[in-house]
């Protein structure tokens, strides 16, 4: 299908230069815009024309644009990542939107994720939850065969899908509590599944919930809003898994 011209664009953007002060929306006009762009290409576009304006950029957060670092944290018309399905923000395209549209674009709204600038957000929360306990820290000697531990077929392909997970915070976004269920479940569930990870599941698993409770997260009330916009469709199974080793942890204690 050949590309089309979006000739008038409105972009309703949240702009606000630091946790500490207000901030406010700041609507632009962009004009003459391929459907066979990207988001973020656009966003590098208006970013451009306000260059030229004398106008501070637009600050956003961007990295490999190929839908693995996690780095494209945007709030879209209402939707992590924007109105489509299993994509990040980089794999966005323009072709979603329509001719005359306004786009409301805004940072993830989490008390655990203070916004830096305009669209950034400080995700170090993560980095934290996953020094209490997202690893393998036994001391496993040489580097192993690929087959000399073996491992069931569902146990792998549970522990592959849950290793999924980018960490972009999505799931975070979209939950009416802003909870980190999602994230922490996955980290846990992909080392619960391994037999690497069991020396230190119980520990894992305490260790990291207690850091998502001490970072401020909310709680999970299952409303599976984190697995529906969640770009690498991670399953609310994984939270189940958590809470039964979370469990087991803490009757062991």
């Amino acid at each position: 299908m050949a590309d089309k011209i979006l000739k008038k664009l409105y972009i309703k953007v949240w702009r606000q230069n630091r946790a500490t002060e207000k901030g406010r929306f700041e609507t632009y006009k962009i004009e003459n815009i391929s459907t066979g762009s990207s988001f973020l290409e656009m966003m590098d576009i208006l970013n451009d024309e306000l260059i030229q304006k004398g106008i501070d950029p637009i600050a956003f957060d961007h990295d490999c644009r190929e839908g693995i670092c996690g780095t494209c944290s945007l709030f879209i018309n209402g939707r992590a990542h924007g109105p489509d399905t299993e994509i990040t923000t980089c794999q966005l395209h323009m072709r979603k939107f329509k001719d005359g549209d306004t786009i409301t674009i805004e940072p993830w709204r989490a008390a655990a994720f203070p916004v830096i600038k305009d669209l950034i957000v400080d995700r170090t929360a993560f980095d934290k939850i996953l020094q209490a306990g997202g690893f393998v820290s036994v001391n496993t000697g040489g580097v192993p065969d690929g087959n000399a531990i073996p491992i069931g077929y569902d146990d792998a392909e549970e522990a592959m899908d849950a290793a999924a997970c980018i960490g972009c915070g999505a799931c975070v976004a979209a939950c009416k509590n802003s909870s980190a269920m999602l994230f922490v479940s996955a980290k846990v569930s992909h080392l619960a599944k391994l037999p690497q990870g069991k020396v230190e599941a119980k520990r894992r698993a305490r260790n990291m919930v207690a850091q998502m409770d001490k970072l401020g997260f909310g709680g999970c009330t299952n409303t599976g809003a984190c697995e529906v916009e969640c770009p690498k469709s991670i399953s609310i199974n994984n939270i189940a898994r958590l809470n039964r080793e979370y469990l087991v942890a803490r009757f062991s204690e």
